[in-house]
């Protein structure tokens, strides 16, 4: 009997944990003295995955009774456009080298897919390891990360506002209900549950802590999130629900002016950092950060906001998919002058045509219509793109977590 006929794909258990957490340290080549630098014990790791088994959706391939492949979906929320989307979490993918290249994770992330759409999950999203294998496979970039440098003699000066901060520990409800009040009305936020806040500070040390900025009614309007070592202010993430809350952020951080030389971070805006500083020659890298997948088409667009008009608006295209079917073919999309959307499936020729990669990264705002139709991602005509652009929200997506 041949190898590849004694591989079986079933779903990976509690009882495979210690397999799962193996084949995940060799993919990405996690090593005992990288687990120990961030205060981890070779248990700790181990029981700090159970609650994904518990949790996700995770399938993988078994030769005989070793766990030699697998993907983990995690059930989560996100909002797009004021609309909070179930969405599939793709995570803890990989294959042991000597199964590679017999197609076995093409088959484990259709099987993923269709579990998707069958819960009713409409869009993924995660976190490229290679953007051009996960482009293959239907997903494109829709959200960046800044990572941007400031000198102590850069930072802002100090602005009257007349909200308090508050300094606090990571684990404080009131960090978790910032962070909520920031995500229900943040285009691309995830909302996160228990489980995605232990993957949120799963890989950080101890010494990490928060700042809460708190307006006059003691409602928390954002965070900021850090570690000081070295002389350098090193920022996790920080958000804001307003200019009040990020001017109170900003003069808490300028306090340490006398401790520090340098402030580092990272922020998941389009929205340079640079242009909002007195001195703003600082140094920013922009690199593209997550990618999504619309899942199933037809119940996506059926929940999706567009901008309403005084007429109702119509488009008919063929939309490629490289592995979902019922993604494939010629859809005619409906917008009603109030905004909702809908597609149907219909059996006319028409040439305008556009892919599930390009779908996704425009309808969440990342690249506008007007440029993926100068660089050849959408054939149709300018009328065609002139109606994408009056119905589709300015927006870009802001995603600041790692699964």
């Amino acid at each position: 009997m041949s190898r590849k006929k004694q591989l079986k794909i079933k779903k990976v258990g509690l009882e495979h944990l210690k397999q799962y957490n193996q084949l995940l340290r060799y993919v990405f080549q996690v090593t005992f003295r990288d687990l120990h630098q961030i205060g981890w014990e070779e248990d700790e790791i181990i029981r700090a995955k159970s609650p994904v088994l518990e949790q996700a959706d995770v399938l993988g391939w078994f030769d005989e009774d070793k766990l030699i492949s697998q993907v983990a979906v995690y059930p989560l929320q996100v909002r797009i456009f004021n609309q909070t989307y179930d969405m599939g979490g793709l995570t803890g993918v990989g294959t042991y080298p000597e199964y590679a290249n017999q197609g076995l994770m093409h088959k484990l992330l259709y099987q993923s897919l269709e579990n998707m759409k069958n819960r009713g999950q409409s869009i993924s999203f995660l976190y490229p390891y290679s953007i051009p294998y996960y482009r293959r496979k239907g997903w494109e970039i829709i959200s960046d990360k800044i990572t941007y440098e400031i000198n102590d003699y850069q930072l802002p000066k100090n602005k009257q506002v007349p909200g308090e901060i508050e300094r606090t520990t990571v684990e404080s409800e009131q960090v978790k209900k910032a962070y909520e009040r920031f995500a229900l009305q943040t285009h691309g936020a995830l909302l996160r549950n228990d489980l995605l806040w232990n993957e949120y500070w799963l890989w950080d040390s101890d010494d990490i802590m928060a700042a809460i900025y708190y307006n006059t009614d003691e409602q928390p309007d954002g965070y900021v999130l850090y570690r000081i070592s070295d002389e350098i202010f090193h920022i996790k993430d920080m958000i804001f629900i307003n200019e009040e809350a990020r001017s109170g952020l900003w003069n808490f951080i300028s306090a340490h002016f006398s401790m520090i030389s340098k402030v580092k971070g990272n922020t998941y805006t389009d929205e340079p950092l640079a242009f909002l500083l007195e001195d703003a020659d600082i140094k920013e890298t922009i690199s593209p950060y997550y990618m999504a997948r619309i899942v199933d088409f037809k119940p996506f667009i059926a929940q999706y906001p567009f901008k309403p008009d005084t007429i109702d608006r119509e488009w008919t295209f063929m939309l490629d998919d490289p592995m979902l079917s019922w993604n494939q073919g010629v859809f005619k999309l409906k917008i009603s002058a109030e905004g909702n959307g809908e597609v149907v499936r219909v059996s006319e020729k028409c040439s305008d045509r556009i892919d599930i990669q390009t779908m996704v990264t425009m309808l969440l705002g990342y690249k506008r219509p007007n440029y993926l139709h100068k660089i050849g991602r959408i054939s149709c005509t300018s009328e065609i793109v002139d109606m994408l652009e009056d119905a589709i929200e300015q927006r870009t997506p802001y995603f600041s977590d790692y699964f």
